[in-house]
């Protein structure tokens, strides 16, 4: 079942959940700098606009690079390694549509999660359209270490290192994203 719903008036917002907008983010009364999608903030998301999508989601899982001791400590978030063949797939005509696989090829459009710079040395997997992707509703909305303060993202919500680190280690069992 997917985790991400629109946000609506029965959705109140708790102590542990992070609220997200298109002027930083807070979470366990802190705020924090952060990076949002080209696009902006949206209700409706496609794939490939650049738009962060509202609402709230759940975190799914994490993946860190083992090579850069980044391995994050939390006993909230199962994480597992990111490896050199590690993809995630964008193309909302592959049956693997906004899935994480193990590919040295692969015929449909994919993101490599292994990169050169740092981006990706610690991903939040979010709940949005994940599990149960929806074709073409948008793929690897991830929470990830930004690349400068503020640029954006393809859609995803970026940190710096320091601040992404203090989140995963306050994140709870309970504890969701909203997007607003």
């Amino acid at each position: 079942m997917s985790t991400n719903h629109t946000y609506g008036q029965r959705d109140i917002p708790a102590r542990q959940d992070m609220i997200v907008t298109k002027w930083g983010a807070r979470f366990h009364g802190r705020r924090f700098a952060c990076a949002i999608g080209r696009g902006g903030i949206k209700a409706v998301k496609t794939e490939g606009d650049g738009v962060s999508p509202s609402g709230f989601w759940r975190i799914a899982g994490g993946r860190f690079r083992p090579d850069r001791g980044a391995q994050p400590t939390t006993g909230h978030i199962k994480f597992s390694p990111v490896l050199p063949s590690d993809i995630w797939s964008d193309d909302s005509t592959d049956p693997h549509y906004n899935h994480g696989l193990k590919a040295r090829a692969h015929p449909f459009s994919h993101e490599r999660l292994r990169r050169a710079d740092r981006l990706y040395d610690i991903i939040l997997i979010s709940g949005w359209n994940f599990p149960d992707a929806v074709t073409a509703k948008g793929s690897a909305i991830f929470v990830h270490n930004w690349r400068r303060p503020r640029y954006p993202t393809e859609g995803c919500i970026a940190f710096a290192a320091p601040d992404l680190k203090w989140i995963i280690a306050h994140w709870s069992p309970r504890s969701r994203i909203l997007v607003r």
